[in-house]
């Protein structure tokens, strides 16, 4: 081979790496696939939605609940309805904010339409905007943002919400979801902790801390110390896992699940289902081998970025989770899928 084919075979090579790794980052920015336009812009609220006496709610740890939403959209998903539901029916002493970043700039009254409309109905349930500037600042991530925030090819929707959701816990503490959740239990009884997905990896789509917690402080220092745009999952369960490894002074997670004031749960608490079985939630389960998977699970993640779009079968695994836990919206899309 000449020296000249070679160059040519090295920049192929380049090339096509390149256009793999941009697939990989940006697969998430598909949204999910329904119908949302054809919606109505209200709902009824349903008679039976979670209701506190007085009209008073507890923040449990800091802030309460948090889902956060770093594109423009302003139309809540039925998965973000349903997940969303789940964590106020089973927390419906705790306040649950959901922050879009959709919402800064506009007036003061929320958009119009089916999602915000339903989700409104729960007296547990607020939203609020989410502006990066003022969340990043006064924190290790300032610098960082406000290198990127001009040069949004170095930074993604993922990446962000990585960011956000360190920031959050630091500031207000409380608990962080991923709208990929269905909550089947009270969280009042967690606090700083976390969750492995598998025997090498912390995943961050449920983190739960007090505010200015030293352990976030230093997760978003080692964000900045070691910001790679281009690996992926570098900035959100490699960084939780890496730091985890550095608090504890151990070379294998399995090594410590708790130290320093800070918890990590086996994986059948947040991830009884691995990603790569994710079509499990899509096939029909017995309920009686479902209540055994789930016994020791306070919640179940879908891994959207693997399911998104994908039809349930009659009597499956997530139709029945939807049935029991986010009742309300499984009835609406029922109705409107």
């Amino acid at each position: 081979m000449t020296i000249m084919s070679r160059t040519i075979s090295l920049a192929s090579f380049s090339l096509l790496f390149l256009l793999l790794i941009l697939y990989l980052k940006f697969t998430y920015l598909v949204e999910e696939e329904s119908p949302l336009q054809l919606l109505p812009r209200e709902v009824t609220c349903p008679g039976t939605t979670p209701t506190v006496r007085n009209g008073s709610h507890t923040t449990a740890v800091g802030g309460g609940i948090f889902f956060i939403e770093t594109s423009d959209n302003t139309s809540p998903t039925f998965q973000t309805m349903c997940a969303v539901e789940s964590a106020a029916q089973a927390n419906p002493q705790v306040k649950i904010t959901i922050l879009m970043k959709g919402l800064t700039g506009q007036k003061r009254s929320l958009p119009k339409n089916f999602g915000i409309s339903f989700l409104s109905c729960f007296s547990n349930v607020q939203f609020l905007p989410l502006d990066f500037k003022k969340l990043f600042s006064n924190t290790p991530l300032s610098a960082w943002y406000s290198g990127v925030e001009n040069n949004w090819e170095l930074v993604d929707y993922a990446t962000l919400s990585d960011a956000c959701r360190l920031a959050i816990l630091w500031k207000s503490g409380g608990t962080y979801l991923d709208t990929d959740f269905i909550i089947l239990k009270n969280l009042k009884n967690i606090t700083n902790t976390m969750s492995v997905q598998s025997l090498y990896t912390i995943n961050g789509a449920f983190l739960t801390f007090h505010p200015q917690h030293m352990f976030i402080e230093l997760c978003m220092k080692d964000f900045v110390s070691r910001y790679n745009y281009w690996l992926y999952g570098h900035q959100g369960p490699q960084l939780l896992t890496r730091v985890f490894k550095r608090w504890c002074s151990i070379h294998r997670l399995r090594d410590k699940t708790r130290c320093r004031g800070v918890n990590v749960l086996p994986k059948e608490s947040f991830y009884p289902v691995e990603w790569q079985d994710w079509k499990k939630y899509f096939q029909a389960i017995d309920p009686l081998e479902m209540k055994t998977l789930l016994k020791d699970s306070y919640g179940v993640h879908l891994w959207n970025k693997k399911s998104k779009g994908r039809r349930m079968e009659v009597g499956s695994f997530l139709e029945q989770l939807q049935s029991q836990y986010c009742p309300r919206t499984n009835t609406l899309m029922k109705l409107y899928l």
